[in-house]
């Protein structure tokens, strides 16, 4: 029956949440440390992934920039998916793999972080992004699954590999989301001084 499909989902999103939450607090906690060192000391965070991964980038810049659970002075955080204009440009005159690479060596700055989103990790305009950060001395903060894919060879000891262990697409990007709300949940709560803070 279709119920229990449905109620077979919440199962599996759960139960992976669960199993995610042992494996991945270390370099959730790690990322959280990354980003309020940038944004402390002056700079930004940049946000691109594809497709869900897309909608991802935009949802933690908005939450960045807005607010996430409480009020607090405006971070920077850009989402490089946004402007169709540079990307639609980028990939006309040269290639749809550089549409990130080329905002990233334009605004990243040393010092600053790009949160690299790809359920697979082997997107090649993500990784085209993860290089271009690097060039910029910038750390890298990627959100992968399915055991890392490409990025696990070009990322750097000083970046963090947050890897969600599944493989189905869906389940990681439930994972993705989470783990996007606890940076920024985190982040909070390091700048307002209150980690113990009951949820």
């Amino acid at each position: 029956m279709l119920e229990q499909r449905i109620q077979q989902h919440f199962i599996d999103s759960a139960d992976l949440k669960y199993k995610a939450a042992q494996v991945l607090s270390g370099p959730i906690d790690a990322a959280v440390q990354a980003i309020l060192t940038c944004v402390t000391g002056g700079g930004k965070v940049l946000a691109c992934g594809n497709g869900g991964s897309a909608a991802d980038a935009q949802h933690f810049a908005a939450e960045f920039v807005g607010r996430f659970e409480r009020e607090r002075p405006e971070l920077a955080a850009i989402a490089l998916t946004t402007d169709t204009s540079i990307i639609t440009a980028v990939a006309n005159d040269y290639d749809y793999t550089h549409i990130f690479s080329r905002q990233v060596r334009a605004l990243g700055q040393p010092g600053d972080v790009l949160i690299a989103i790809s359920t697979s990790g082997n997107s090649a305009n993500v990784l085209a992004a993860i290089e271009a950060a690097h060039q910029r001395d910038m750390v890298v903060v990627a959100l992968t699954g399915r055991k890392g894919g490409q990025m696990n060879e070009v990322l750097r000891e000083t970046d963090v590999h947050i890897c969600v262990p599944h493989d189905r697409t869906a389940r990681i990007q439930e994972v993705h989301i989470l783990t996007l709300h606890c940076l920024c949940d985190g982040v909070d709560a390091l700048l307002m001084g209150d980690q113990e803070t009951k949820l």
